[in-house]
């Protein structure tokens, strides 16, 4: 080892040495500083065991909250009627309907001539 190179190990060394020497002290065991008794710390625990979860989530949250519709069972049930019976019943936006056929300016001979072209490796002219 070259002479910078044994001081550069023995610094980190030292270094390291001296972060140890800063760690946490140990001052005991503390003693309990509780203002609650005993017996409102088990009236507490008999009401936490019977409340619910705040943190619960899913099938552990409870009973789910009702809400209150406006609209009529018989609106709902016609609203379904009407979506079973439309051209795609599952889509949503954009896709609610067939696309349509858009027309072409280049005719079929042109794109069979260059669908040749390209299945023989040929360039394409742009």
């Amino acid at each position: 080892m070259t002479a910078s190179k044994l001081l550069s190990a023995i610094s980190i060394a030292l270094l390291a040495a001296a972060g140890a020497a800063h760690a946490e002290s140990y001052d005991g065991v503390h003693q309990l500083t509780s203002a609650i008794s005993r017996a409102d710390v088990a009236s507490q625990a008999v009401v936490a065991a019977r409340s619910g979860n705040p943190y619960a989530d899913g099938a552990n949250s409870g009973p789910v909250q009702l809400i209150a519709s406006t609209t009529s069972r018989a609106a709902v049930r016609a609203e379904a009627v009407a979506a079973a019976h439309s051209e795609n019943p599952y889509a949503e936006g954009v896709t609610s309907r067939v696309a349509p056929v858009l027309a072409s300016g280049v005719d079929r001979s042109t794109v069979r001539a260059a669908a040749r072209a390209a299945a023989r490796g040929d360039a394409l002219p742009l």
